[in-house]
Order: structure tokens, then C-alpha cells, then sequence
């Protein structure tokens, strides 16, 4: 007997939504993340749930709007999750204030249909040497957000007051999206706040190597910068995506299967 009110459930987002760094060879996109496990848990005892997942990696928060919401709309969910913005704040010029203002736009439309809305405020990255300097951006973005959410009567998952993501064994290696023990604990969050029991255990951090000293630290970095860094950049500049000829992991209602 189910336990929750939802049957049909769609995600919308970028990177953080379809999965990447939870990787699963035999799921499409090859992954898995935080949606899935969510899905797993509410489609456990309900025969007729579906799950549609249309995030896209490296999407920016317009292109969410213009490529996913209408097609959300479509299958009219009783469940809606998004996250969008992320990929926009890393940018060096951001109007965070009129990308807001269409965001708001969006979760008036999702929220109109009666649909339960689940929204993010953004990580807090004050314990990245990498981001910690654009932390006042992160800062703005979020409180608009959560204006944006007491509007429109949208549940809020907040990332920002998360502090065990400062444990660097929650993310991947890229430092950019989270690991398995990562996505884990997000779908524990998103069903604590939607209110749905469940019984997922956290996952072990991923084992983090021991630097060796102020040389190994350097080089650690000296490999993330050309694995991770480098290549992100460099799409920038081209005007090139991570996301590129990808189609949504599961266009239509599905229902993935618990590993």
C-alpha cells in the first residue's frame, strides 16, 4: 500500500539533476544520481507511478525553461523537483536578478497545474577554494529563490544549510557535481521534506587519497585543473556543452529499478 500521494513524478534541472558522478553503466546518460533514488522509493509499492527525467547536463537556467517545462506541463505530473541556475552563476557575468525573475516565472506555471513543487537553494561554497569567491553570488541567488518559493508554494530542499557537503568524500573527483555517497544523501533529503518514508542508509564517503604534504596538494590540484577545470573552460569558450546531443534520461513516464 503506498504511502505518498505521488504518480507522477518529473525532474527538471541540469547536471545535478540527471545524475552525473553517480555513475551506472546500465542506466541511460550512464548514470544514476539523486532522481533515480527517489523514484525508486516512490514507485516501490505504487504499480502505477511513472518518473520522467529531463535534465540535461550543462543546460543554463533559460534553456531548462524553454526545453523542459512545457514538456513537464505535458505529462501532467502530481510532482515536479528543479533545479536551475547553477550553470549560470559560475558565469563571469550574471544577472541574477532578471534570470531569477524568469525562474519565478516557471514555478508559477509548474505550480499553477496543483503540482507539489520542490525547489533548491544553491550549495554553499564557502569551503571551496575554487567558488568561495563567488559566494555572495550563491548568497543572492538563494534568497531570491526562497522568495521565489513562498510565492508560489514550492517545498525547498536547502542545500545552503547542508554543511556535511564540505566532506569532499561526498563529491566526485571533479569537484563540481556529487559522488554516489552525494546523491544518496540528496534523495534522503528530498524525501525527508516531501515527508515519504523510506529506509535509505548513507552511503560511505568516497575515500579521499592522502595529499602527502604541501606536493602532493599541488599536485592533486595540478590534476584536477587538467582533468576537470581545463575541459570545462574550454567548452566555455567555444560555446560547447557537456550536455551536447544528449536526450533526457527518461523522456517519458518510466520506472527504474532499485540496484
Amino acid at each position: 500500500m503506498s504511502t505518498h500521494p505521488y504518480r507522477r513524478y518529473v525532474a527538471l534541472g541540469d547536471s545535478f539533476t540527471e545524475g552525473v558522478g553517480d555513475i551506472d553503466p546500465g542506466r541511460p546518460n550512464g548514470v544514476r544520481g539523486w532522481a533515480d533514488r527517489v523514484a525508486e522509493v516512490l514507485g516501490r509499492d505504487e504499480p502505477g507511478f511513472g518518473y520522467a527525467n529531463l535534465a540535461i547536463r550543462g543546460r543554463k537556467l533559460r534553456a531548462i525553461v524553454a526545453e523542459q517545462v512545457d514538456a513537464a506541463l505535458a505529462l501532467e505530473p502530481d510532482l515536479v523537483t528543479v533545479y536551475a541556475g547553477g550553470n549560470d552563476i559560475l558565469r563571469p557575468q550574471v544577472d541574477l536578478d532578471a534570470l531569477v525573475a524568469d525562474y519565478d516565472a516557471a514555478l508559477g506555471r509548474l505550480a499553477a497545474t496543483g503540482a507539489r513543487v520542490l525547489v533548491w537553494t544553491a550549495f554553499d561554497p564557502g569551503g571551496s577554494a575554487t567558488f568561495k569567491l563567488l559566494r555572495g553570488r550563491f548568497a543572492l541567488y538563494n534568497e531570491l529563490v526562497r522568495e521565489s518559493a513562498d510565492r508560489h508554494g514550492a517545498s525547498i530542499v536547502d542545500f545552503w544549510r547542508m554543511r556535511e557537503y564540505r566532506d569532499w568524500g561526498l563529491w566526485d573527483p571533479d569537484r563540481l557535481h556529487m559522488g554516489p555517497a552525494g546523491h544518496q544523501r540528496m534523495a534522503t533529503a528530498v524525501l525527508d521534506v516531501l515527508e515519504v518514508p523510506h529506509d535509505l542508509a548513507p552511503l560511505a564517503p568516497t575515500p579521499l587519497a592522502a595529499p602527502g604534504g604541501r606536493a602532493g596538494v599541488l599536485r592533486e590540484n595540478a590534476v584536477w585543473v587538467r582533468t576537470s577545470a581545463a575541459p570545462w573552460v574550454h567548452r566555455r569558450l567555444t560555446g560547447r556543452s557537456s550536455g551536447d546531443g544528449l536526450a533526457p534520461r527518461y523522456g517519458t513516464f518510466s520506472r527504474p529499478v532499485a540496484d
